[in-house]
């Protein structure tokens, strides 16, 4: 069944994206290849290649580039899909005999057909990714300085010695003059970076604050939540970007990658692990925030007893899923704060309970 919005348009595209080039093959209505060919990736020569074309559906896989790539497309004249690469490459691109020729061949004729099969993505407006990436950036310092630690230690463990326990933010400070005699050369350096570093994740948290207080004010409501701070609740924003692109708020624990895979097959319902679909930044932090919940320091409150129910049932693969259990549940909440600017109330189910009775 054809597309009707595929039929406004003469040919459909299929882009496969490459870092240095990417292939194209061009398909007319009736699934003739009309031609193939290659294409610099990069911005002038794609316009060269795609201003002067007659309008098409060009389709490509979610990227480095398809952002960038799809903004190009359209400023052309062209209707650029982006698909999801988890659905059109598990389904459709294949297996045995998988190259650029054959992927542009596939993404051709895809977009002769319906959407549904291409899981189309939106990507954000350039100003929310230029705001996510100081958070990326911070988060590539904070696992580096992880790295360097961990190496530190390590090397001054090989020797029988250790270095004093502490957080990562006084290492610089603390683990001098602790260092053996024999390694102040190579870890002295390490170390002194460790504090450099330091300083510029502390810089990068003000420049997150600012972004919360300024651009972003919607934050504050989502910060109510104890676990839950700047960090998180930006990126949550950003990630998203428009809460009315999820009709219903417990669309967005699948969307993060916090429900359980399926696999029935008969009377067989097993038990799988979260899919770890989405952002995997994003769902670090809500994760991250459900262990605090959890923890000695955690608030009680609904997300916190729902919780320890499922821990309650013993075991380690009980702690573990009840933290998922409640990250998931903070993404579904956080979502419907945002989307309606109700007030967080600790005790929502018992309030309501207690109103039903």
């Amino acid at each position: 069944m054809k597309n009707s919005s595929t039929n406004a348009t003469q040919f459909s595209i299929g882009m496969d994206l490459g870092d240095k080039r990417s292939r194209i093959c061009v398909m007319d209505a009736e699934e003739k290849i009309i031609t193939e060919g290659w294409v610099t990736t990069i911005k002038t020569a794609m316009r060269r290649r795609f201003s002067d074309f007659p309008r098409a559906r060009v389709v490509i896989e979610a990227s480095t580039h398809s952002a960038w790539v799809s903004r190009v497309l359209e400023e052309c004249g062209h209707e650029a899909v982006v698909a999801n690469p988890r659905e059109v490459g598990r389904k459709y691109l294949s297996k045995t005999k998988k190259n650029d020729k054959t992927d542009a061949r596939t993404l051709a004729h895809l977009g002769l057909v319906s959407e549904f099969f291409l899981a189309p993505i939106k990507h954000r407006s350039p100003s929310c990714q230029a705001d996510l990436t100081v958070i990326r950036a911070r988060d590539a310092l904070m696992k580096s300085r992880t790295q360097l630690i961990n190496h530190a230690r390590t090397t001054v463990k090989g020797t029988g010695e250790r270095l004093p326990k502490c957080t990562a933010d006084a290492f610089s400070r603390k683990v001098l003059p602790h260092i053996p005699c024999e390694l102040k050369a190579a870890l002295v350096p390490v170390v002194e970076l460790v504090g450099t570093i330091t300083a510029e994740i502390k810089e990068y948290d003000k420049k997150v604050e600012v972004l919360c207080q300024k651009k972003y004010p919607e934050t504050e409501v989502l910060r109510r939540i104890p676990g839950v701070g700047a960090l998180t609740s930006l990126a949550f924003i950003l990630t998203l970007e428009d809460p009315k692109r999820f009709r219903k708020s417990r669309q967005v624990g699948a969307f993060v990658g916090l429900v359980p895979r399926q696999h029935d097959t008969g009377e067989s319902s097993p038990q799988l692990r979260i899919t770890k679909a989405g952002n995997d930044y994003l769902r670090r932090l809500l994760v991250t925030s459900s262990q605090y919940i959890l923890g000695f320091y955690g608030e009680d409150c609904d997300l916190k007893r729902h919780g320890e129910r499922i821990s309650a049932q013993g075991g380690k693969a009980a702690k573990r899923r009840a933290v998922v259990a409640v990250a998931r549940k903070l993404s579904v909440l956080l979502h419907l704060l945002w989307r309606t600017g109700q007030v967080y109330e600790p005790f929502h189910s018992a309030t309501q309970s207690r109103k039903a009775s």
